[in-house]
């Protein structure tokens, strides 16, 4: 990766993280009632019964309702634990579970470990994301657990990253390493967008 591209990346995330931090706890609340809403709307719509998704933190987009009641409802849902040498592990959320921090500080599920070969069964992968471009770019946080995953996949099912609505932009600064995803979903929004072979 150039150094003008890795600055540009290490500045936006910055940014983005920065306006995350600054949201009220009212403004939070309903970004994760519109999530849910989307996510709900999504899943139905790929008639998935088996997904990915994610635990959010704090500062992210809320998705923990939207996996209680996925579950509730019956459907796999299958979490990231992170791994020292860059992979993913999964667990299969249940209606009750812990939750540790994660190698990074990030909250992830106690549970049994499924290897990295587990999401290969979903229907619908449901990530993180720092923001999204129109043509399906990601921006993720820096890690790369998540562009490896897609990246390594044989049959990459829709892959959908959550963001606030302000962080879907026109253009973002990418790597060959970067993936694009299927679309973005935001508390009031799902977007399609056209270059992700899952879409």
């Amino acid at each position: 990766m150039s150094d003008a591209i890795a600055d540009a990346k290490r500045a936006l995330r910055a940014e983005l993280r920065e306006r995350r931090s600054m949201r009220s706890e009212q403004g939070r609340r309903e970004a994760a009632a519109g999530i849910r809403e989307q996510l709900d709307a999504l899943v139905e719509r790929h008639g998935a019964r088996s997904i990915s998704c994610f635990l959010s933190t704090s500062i992210e987009p809320g998705t923990r309702e939207f996996v209680g009641g996925a579950v509730a409802r019956g459907i796999r849902v299958l979490l990231p634990i992170t791994r020292k040498d860059g992979l993913l592990d999964w667990t299969v959320a249940e209606p009750e579970f812990d939750i540790a921090e994660g190698l990074f500080g990030q909250p992830e599920p106690v549970g049994e470990l499924l290897g990295p070969i587990a999401v290969n069964d979903v229907d619908l992968m449901i990530i993180p994301a720092a923001a999204v471009d129109r043509t399906g770019m990601r921006l993720g946080w820096g890690r790369g657990f998540f562009d490896k995953t897609i990246g390594s996949m044989e049959r990459c099912p829709p892959v959908y990253a959550v963001i606030f609505d302000s962080e879907f932009v026109d253009e973002l600064p990418s790597d060959l390493h970067d993936q694009r995803v299927t679309g973005a979903v935001t508390p009031s929004r799902t977007i399609v967008t056209a270059e992700h072979p899952g879409s």
